[in-house]
């Protein structure tokens, strides 16, 4: 067998273990190692290049930004912001038709600014809205499919731990991903709340009636919401405006909200020990994941696979158009049986060298890398929700066992074609993404 063909067969080797339900990180650690023995001959050059990429991948400045936002993220929800952005939300809309289901999808919009995880804010904001959605008579799968969605708005809205990654493999610049990144949040977030508005009226027994709230009490409920506003304008104004770093910028968010839990009476020593301990498992649990991937992408590499594959595309004379779409599809895909971080992790090494060489008429490659980015994380949000293995999914409907799975699934793909309009719409009209960054002279 060529270098090349063993690179090409580990692909179907490593989707093998995870279906097996083989760990992702352990099951790309395996198959990189297997594959380098192979290619090398013996165990010694193995363990060098284990060696080696261990300490380069850890000692990435830029990975210190992970555990500060997902640290960031549990800070948030003792400080009770989670709460309060959903109440100014609810007070606001809560009285119009699947209003409330809407309150949810605004609050995880405003959860994801301060937290950068999908499943955190899905989590998160499912413990606070679901009694609520309940309370007013919202079906069991309209609710759950819902805070689903409006969780996968925490990877999208930065601060966000996936562009953080993406920025790392690609080698891009984080502040210019985040400002890249506002407009298609701001458009799910309105996309989803469309959607909520079409699937009540096609669906009139799906959402019950809330009573409207005075005006004086919309406004004390919105004024509760400043500690959100504080540390997110803190975090990526002062990142954008070259106040601090990205990695500072974390730092300043994660004490910023660890202050505001501490003088709202959220944060004790049991808490924090707890608030710590979680943050590591998690942290953990990425840069494992994060270690296989770049065992198995120092395979990959040596095998000449990715760069053989490039060359055939670059050859070929399809389309980029064509290229770029079926890198999306497969995105989908792969949506089905693995998470974002993992999709992440192992496609951009293959996927990226194929679109930096392709031309979509935009000013820069780093401007095709900031788009490109924007794209695949739309996508990989997509899989978070996409039947039959949505992360978000399991995560929300495990908070309300009373709701079949079946149920979620079928009102998700409201949802689904939601992101997937959006996506087209990106697709086409690229300077959508990239008005700020044109804008602020990029």
């Amino acid at each position: 067998m060529t270098d090349i063909a063993l690179g090409v067969a580990s692909f179907p080797a490593l989707l093998l273990l995870i279906f097996l339900r083989v760990p992702i990180g352990l099951a790309m650690f395996l198959v990189g190692m297997a594959g380098y023995y192979y290619l090398t001959g013996g165990m010694k050059l193995t363990y060098s290049v284990l060696k080696s990429h261990t300490y380069s991948e850890f000692s990435s400045y830029s990975l210190s930004i992970v555990p500060m936002f997902l640290l960031m993220g549990h800070f948030a929800t003792l400080g009770g912001m989670s709460t309060a952005l959903f109440k100014a939300a609810e007070a606001f809309l809560g009285h119009r038709r699947g209003g409330v289901a809407m309150s949810a999808v605004g609050a995880c919009a405003g959860f994801g600014a301060i937290c950068g995880s999908s499943l955190a804010t899905a989590a998160t904001m499912g413990q606070v809205a679901l009694p609520e959605l309940r309370r007013y008579g919202y079906s069991g799968g309209f609710s759950t499919a819902t805070l689903a969605a409006g969780g996968t708005l925490g990877i999208l809205i930065p601060p966000s731990v996936i562009l953080v990654i993406y920025a790392t493999l690609t080698e891009q610049n984080i502040a210019k991903l985040f400002l890249a990144a506002f407009i298609p949040g701001i458009l799910a977030a309105i996309g989803y709340m469309l959607t909520i508005s079409l699937y009540v009226r096609l669906h009139p027994d799906a959402a019950g009636v809330r009573p409207p709230v005075p005006m004086r009490e919309r406004f004390k409920a919105l004024a509760a919401v400043w500690p959100v506003l504080m540390v997110f304008l803190a975090v990526i104004g002062g990142i954008n405006l070259g106040v601090f770093s990205p990695t500072e910028g974390a730092a300043v968010g994660a004490a910023g909200t660890g202050l505001i839990a501490l003088l709202s009476g959220g944060l004790s020593w049991p808490k924090l020990a707890e608030s710590f301990l979680a943050t590591g498992r998690n942290t953990a649990m990425i840069f494992f994941i994060v270690f296989g991937a770049a065992f198995y992408n120092a395979f990959l590499a040596r095998s000449g696979a990715p760069q053989a594959l490039s060359d055939f595309i670059a050859g070929s004379g399809f389309s980029p158009w064509f290229i770029l779409t079926v890198i999306l599809v497969l995105y989908l895909i792969f949506g089905c049986i693995m998470d974002s971080l993992s999709m992440i992790l192992l496609t951009i090494p293959i996927f990226w060298p194929i679109i930096s060489t392709l031309d979509f008429g935009l000013n820069s490659t780093e401007e095709v890398a900031i788009w490109f980015g924007i794209i695949v994380l739309i996508v990989v949000e997509v899989g978070l929700i996409t039947p039959p293995v949505g992360m978000n999914l399991f995560v929300i409907n495990s908070m309300d066992r009373k709701t079949p799975i079946i149920e979620t699934y079928r009102a998700v793909m409201y949802f689904v074609a939601s992101d997937m309009v959006r996506v087209v719409v990106l697709i086409l009209f690229p300077g959508i993404t990239l008005f700020f960054l044109r804008l602020f002279g990029g």
